[in-house]
């Protein structure tokens, strides 16, 4: 357990972005030494914003961020930065320290056995997958030694042995760790303590125990403040027939109505406001496109990565218009690459329908145009150019007016996930190409997302690390690349 020595302290702390609403609001909270934080809280609600807070990345804008001196901070970031992609695995090392590291190869190659990577000094960070970049982020973190540690989606593209290896060295890390997930399995196996960050009024709670800890106290209170209203709501009602009938009485009478009507105004004080629970987008329909006749997608062959080495590889793989195929294997096997090549119609043993219209969510989101805004990159996939149905949509990807005119690049990742659906929505493919659609979104969304895969009518191809998204869709065909 974490000791009583404060690192971190936050003292009414309030942050926003230009021409956006608040994201905290004089917040105060403390981060302990040796201890094991998660922050909470919905797409888009400001918990990447807190880790930047802490590491220096961002000022706030009032209030202020105690930080104890000399801590050492190492940040893991959700994505690799895309102007470190083109680095060499040794640059990407030697840009966290000041001036020339001259032994720096010994600290990297013990670094990457911690995260469980093998990786040549000179190899480019593009040519890696998205699984093992994330490996190399966590590592970049790690290599200094720090006090505190920030992790933003460290399981994100983690197969499930990454996912096991970081969690184990999580629990053995002696220092302390600040993590943000939406994977309540790996937080509950070392969470001690949680900072959710309320969306609603832009306040961080602080709580003690793990994820399902805190559900269980939020539901009661959510229960208790549902109760004491209904309570309050009987007497006002009460009280109300009863001053009705005196007011229409002379004398006394009058009096005692009087005083109802102030008992009244007593219990409308009482009642509180029920704590407000993260939204969830609403249940959606990706429309299929419907005049593609015939095979979708045939698949002959596939090129395997196994340690620096590719290989080609036969199968009989042919996709109709309502069929899924789940692709599977470790990271860097190839999974990605396969499917990017589909989209693009480069894959030598893939044969795409020259009619299909492809829908691709990416799990960079490389897809999308950064210096869009989120209005005009919603609008560019759609054939008839509608205001409402795209505000409609929108919408219901909880895309509101305080983020339609951002740019794409200025929104959190959650929230970039959350524009590819809708994108999806009003393009209406015939061929679904999801790499792992799940990373950066909220465990909220999760039912909401695998019901509309399921009523999808066109053809599909689906990475996921996540077993129990896998588990509630439909997969006709699985191709493990291993």
């Amino acid at each position: 357990m974490a000791n009583d020595d404060v690192i971190v302290r936050f003292e009414n702390v309030s942050f926003e972005y230009q021409y956006q609403k608040p994201i905290l609001d004089e917040v105060d909270f403390t981060v302990r030494r040796e201890s094991k934080i998660t922050i909470m809280g919905q797409n888009g609600a400001g918990k990447s914003t807190i880790l930047k807070l802490i590491s220096g990345d961002l000022k706030p804008a009032h209030g202020a961020i105690h930080i104890e001196k000399g801590l050492t901070i190492g940040v893991s970031k959700q994505v690799m930065p895309r102007d470190q992609l083109d680095l060499t695995v040794r640059q990407f090392f030697e840009k966290d320290f000041v001036g020339k590291i001259y032994n720096i190869d010994p600290k990297i190659d013990a670094v990457l056995r911690v995260v469980n990577l093998e990786a040549p000094h000179d190899r480019t960070v593009r040519s890696f997958s998205g699984g093992q970049q994330a490996r190399l982020l966590l590592a970049a973190a790690l290599i200094q030694d720090p006090d505190l540690l920030l992790l933003d989606e460290p399981t994100n593209n983690l197969d499930k042995a990454g996912i096991e290896h970081l969690t184990d060295f999580l629990l053995m890390y002696p220092k302390s760790v600040i993590v943000i997930s939406h994977d309540a399995d790996f937080l509950n196996l070392f969470t001690e303590g949680i900072l959710y960050l309320d969306v609603f009024k832009h306040k961080v709670e602080q709580y003690v125990g793990n994820y399902y800890d805190l559900l269980e106290e939020i539901s009661a209170r959510i229960e208790k403040e549902n109760r004491a209203n209904a309570q309050l709501a009987k007497e006002i009602q009460e009280n109300k027939e009863k001053a009705n009938f005196f007011s229409h009485k002379g004398g006394k009478m009058r009096l005692v109505a009087k005083r109802m009507w102030e008992k009244i105004d007593e219990y409308e004080d009482e009642k509180v406001e029920v704590r407000k629970e993260d939204k969830s987008i609403r249940p959606f329909t990706i429309p299929a496109q419907d005049d593609v006749v015939g095979e979708v997608l045939n698949i002959s062959s596939f090129t395997s990565i196994r340690g620096d080495k590719p290989s080609v590889r036969k199968c009989k793989i042919a996709l109709g218009k309502h069929d899924r195929l789940l692709l599977v294997g470790p990271n860097g096997i190839g999974k990605s690459t396969l499917l990017e090549s589909i989209a693009l119609g480069t894959a030598k043993g893939a044969k795409l329908n020259p009619e299909t219209r492809v829908g691709y969510y990416r799990q960079d989101f490389s897809t999308l145009n950064f210096e869009d805004t989120v209005h005009h990159s919603l609008e560019s996939v759609m054939d008839v150019k509608n205001e409402q149905t795209l505000r409609s949509v929108a919408a219901g990807f909880l895309i509101g007016k305080e983020i339609i005119n951002s740019k794409i690049g200025s929104i959190s990742e959650g929230q970039k996930g959350l524009v590819a659906f809708a994108r999806l929505v009003l393009e209406k493919p015939g061929l679904l190409i999801l790499d792992e659609p799940t990373n950066h979104i909220n465990f909220r969304h999760i039912d909401v997302i695998a019901e509309a895969l399921n009523n999808y009518e066109g053809a599909m191809v689906l990475v996921s690390h996540l077993p129990e998204f896998v588990q509630k869709i439909r997969i006709d065909q699985t191709l493990d690349l291993t």
